[in-house]
């Protein structure tokens, strides 16, 4: 050890250290017993990648920021319950993504407490809601999931860009952790992609935000489905800002509204959607009702939710409004900002960006 301070040599927790054996921690962790510990703390699947891996370079700086010294990522998959996510119900399907991220994040602390025990560094970034709202309107998220997953040979990005597991489809949650040794073996990229481009993703979206060549609307996206998310409760907020009185603002949110805003700040926030995830038939856990009989599989989780009487949220004059009527009309459009900023000097709204 490293000569201390000489005022330190008799402290108990000093001599405690130096009287014990020697015993430093793995250069090289055993993937096999990486892979048992993770497994055993509740996680249904985990795969390795090198921080070096050269598909995820866009991630090294914010890994080493994060954790000085990161060698590799151990991503983790948490599997949910299926029907939960297809229900119309969206507080079922809600409830699903909630409490299989609070396994998930369980599991990760776990694992993290066994490679700081085995002498690691380690951390376990949130699997869910990305946290780091200090560098909003830039990046707010520590470590992207998706790519290491894909990296890792955990699945790989279906049209909806969801990442699709091949066994349990896309009905997952994606975790990831750093830790700063080497794993002596890693995953591999799947040689094909469980996608089958079957665009049922495409003809559940409220919005249209995917086109049948893949194309997403981000925008249109998140306007709707993360109507209750940051951007949907600043809007709401400056609607209380900006009425006179209680009654004018009963009069611009509808009571519906605002429970439902108070249910997500209460309860984790609430997606207004998500059905491209619903819909999706693929991975080999997933596809056999699919196979057997499509028109079944879409008349019981295609056809509930495109039936489905409920307020979609689209901007003025966006596409996403024209397709809601025309495809939609039995789905009632609320016009709203998504809580984007007025542009200096304009009444027009503009994103964080400047975009």
């Amino acid at each position: 050890m490293a000569k201390i301070p000489a005022r330190l040599e008799n402290h108990p927790s000093v001599r405690a250290v130096r009287e014990r054996p020697a015993a430093g921690a793995a250069q090289v962790i055993d993937a096999g017993w990486l892979r048992k510990l993770c497994l055993d703390a509740g996680v249904d699947d985990v795969g390795f990648v090198s921080i070096d891996h050269p598909e995820l370079a866009s991630e090294v700086d914010h890994a080493k920021n994060a954790l000085p010294g990161t060698r590799s990522y151990i991503s983790l998959v948490a599997r949910m319950n299926r029907d939960n996510v297809r229900s119309p119900a969206r507080s079922v399907a809600n409830q699903e993504f909630h409490r299989t991220g609070e396994l998930l994040n369980e599991a990760a602390h776990s694992i993290v407490r066994a490679l700081e025990d085995a002498g690691h560094r380690a951390i376990n970034p949130s699997a869910t809601f990305p946290m780091e709202m200090g560098q909003y309107p830039g990046r707010i998220w520590v470590i992207a999931h998706k790519p290491i997953a894909v990296a890792a040979g955990m699945g790989a990005m279906g049209i909806h860009r969801n990442v699709i597991h091949p066994r349990y489809g896309n009905f997952i949650l994606l975790g990831t952790i750093l830790v700063d040794a080497e794993i002596s073996e890693h995953g591999e990229k799947l040689d094909y992609n469980p996608c089958l481009e079957c665009k049922l993703c495409v003809a559940a979206c409220p919005v249209g935000a995917i086109s049948k060549d893949g194309v997403l609307d981000w925008v249109a996206c998140s306007t709707h489905n993360y109507r209750e998310f940051m951007g949907g409760f600043t809007e709401w907020v400056e609607t209380i800002a900006d009425s006179k009185d209680g009654a004018e603002f009963r009069d611009r949110v509808t009571d519906s509204e605002n429970a439902s805003m108070w249910q997500s700040l209460s309860f984790k926030p609430n997606y207004k959607a998500a059905y491209c995830l619903a819909v999706c038939p693929a991975g080999e856990d997933v596809i056999a009702p699919y196979l057997d009989d499509r028109r079944e599989f879409m008349n019981t989780v295609l056809k509930p939710l495109q039936d489905k009487v409920e307020p979609i949220y689209v901007l003025a004059g966006s596409e996403a409004k024209e397709h809601v009527e025309k495809r939609f009309p039995h789905k009632r459009t609320v016009e709203v900002t998504g809580g984007r900023r007025r542009a200096a000097g304009t009444g027009d709204r503009a994103d964080e960006s400047g975009r």
